[in-house]
């Protein structure tokens, strides 16, 4: 790829970022159009990565393109963070019981030290390094695997989310610090059964620490609004 496309897809990637933290966050909601101009002035891009940028998002079921209108916001549910959790538990899954076959005596200790230093961290209450170490262990694992193209597309449905909603994951800091250790056991005994399965218990239920992270900043307050009966203006028949 020559320099400048690679420049421009860079570009191009920051402003999906950006927009998707929009969307997730409910800065902006479904129905509502996107304004490229206001898009490349936050970003300090121009409008062509925005454009494509919006694109991509498309692909990935954010926004849709309406003919002569521009990129409209698309429902962003409860079922799709979970689908989204699904498919990381299955690939992460797959990927930390390979590396219980290919794990090396070294990878193992520097795993150990990663989980030392997490420990640290948390009981330091340094947040940022917290996340720090928290994907350094995974990244750790996903590379022990030997399995270039499934660490790939893991890392295709990760880029879903924003990294900031990652950190809110890797903040269930008492289940993080028990469940790594468990993960970090199963590596060290070689069983390829015990390391998926656990990876994918801690992955599954992140999600459901997300969605409780986002409902309690009111991205789906608007639905559950719109879909509460109105009983002060329902009139009650008794049989």
């Amino acid at each position: 790829m020559a320099r400048g496309d690679s420049k421009r897809q860079q570009l191009s990637e920051e402003v999906a970022s950006y927009v998707r933290e929009l969307i997730i966050s409910g800065k902006v909601r479904p129905g509502e159009f996107l304004r490229m101009e206001p898009i490349a002035e936050a970003v300090g891009v121009s409008n062509t990565p925005v454009r494509e940028g919006l694109l991509a998002l498309s692909s990935e079921g954010f926004v849709e393109l309406v003919p002569r209108r521009g990129f409209v916001v698309t429902p962003f549910t409860q079922q799709d963070v979970r689908d989204l959790f699904w498919v990381q538990a299955q690939l992460g899954g797959e990927l930390a019981a390979r590396a219980a076959k290919n794990i090396t005596p070294e990878q193992l200790d520097e795993l150990e030290a990663i989980v030392k230093k997490q420990d640290a961290a948390v009981k330091d209450g340094d947040e940022d390094a917290m996340v720090e170490y928290g994907h350094a262990f995974h990244r750790l694992i996903n590379l022990a695997a030997d399995s270039h193209r499934l660490a790939l597309l893991l890392r295709s449905v990760v880029r879903h989310l924003p990294n900031r909603f990652y950190i809110s994951i890797e903040g269930r800091v008492e289940a993080t610090s028990e469940e790594h250790p468990l993960i970090l056991e199963a590596l060290r005994r070689r069983s390829a059964k015990m390391a998926r399965s656990l990876m994918e218990q801690h992955i599954l239920e992140s999600a459901d620490h997300l969605i409780e992270t986002l409902e309690a900043r009111g991205l789906w307050q608007e639905e559950r609004e719109e879909a509460a009966p109105d009983l002060a203006g329902t009139a009650v028949t008794i049989s």
